[in-house]
């Protein structure tokens, strides 16, 4: 004789693949979550390499006007004499959003840290600028305070390749 499941154990069954379902959500969120944080992370490198290629073939960075824009189009210059000038595209792929959907903020001359060239912002996974979670280019440089990390003055430099101001 056959016997059938009773409901008890078909729920049970069902409560049990909502479980696992839930678990293995919980895991790849985190998962995807950390990754978009390393990625834009990546990004913001890549644009810090492709704003100093541009700084190095115009003798400046991209004005607030311009924008990142610059790095792929020479269309985004405002002076069409200086398009002679112009080595790009200095990203292979434009990139006008960060992991999130938000445009990146890019200021110049930079408001995070005194005597630097420009910021380059990426508002975070909360999607809204000027809070904890925001990423920007200075992040190596700069401690949660906004000040130098230590050791950071002793680099020396001047405004090449937008680090922007005399650390020692």
């Amino acid at each position: 004789m056959r016997r059938a499941f009773s409901l008890i154990e078909l729920l049970i069954a069902i409560a049990i693949l909502v479980a696992i379902t839930f678990l293995a959500a919980q895991t790849f969120s985190g998962t995807k979550a950390q990754a978009d944080l390393d990625l834009t992370k990546v990004d913001l490198d890549t644009f810090v390499s492709s704003l100093e290629r541009f700084e190095l073939s115009m003798r400046r960075v991209p004005s607030e006007e311009e924008g990142i824009a610059a790095l792929w189009s020479s269309a985004a210059l405002e002076d069409e004499d200086e398009e002679k000038n112009w080595r790009g595209p200095y990203l292979t792929s434009p990139i006008p959003e960060d992991r999130w959907g938000t445009a990146w903020r890019y200021v110049v001359p930079s408001e995070i840290v005194e005597g630097m060239a420009y910021d380059l912002v990426s508002a975070g996974p909360d999607r809204e600028f000027d809070t904890d979670d925001d990423l920007h280019n200075h992040m190596a440089l700069v401690g949660a305070d906004g000040e130098f990390r230590e050791g950071v003055e002793d680099f020396g430099g001047s405004d090449d390749f937008g680090l922007g101001g005399d650390f020692g």
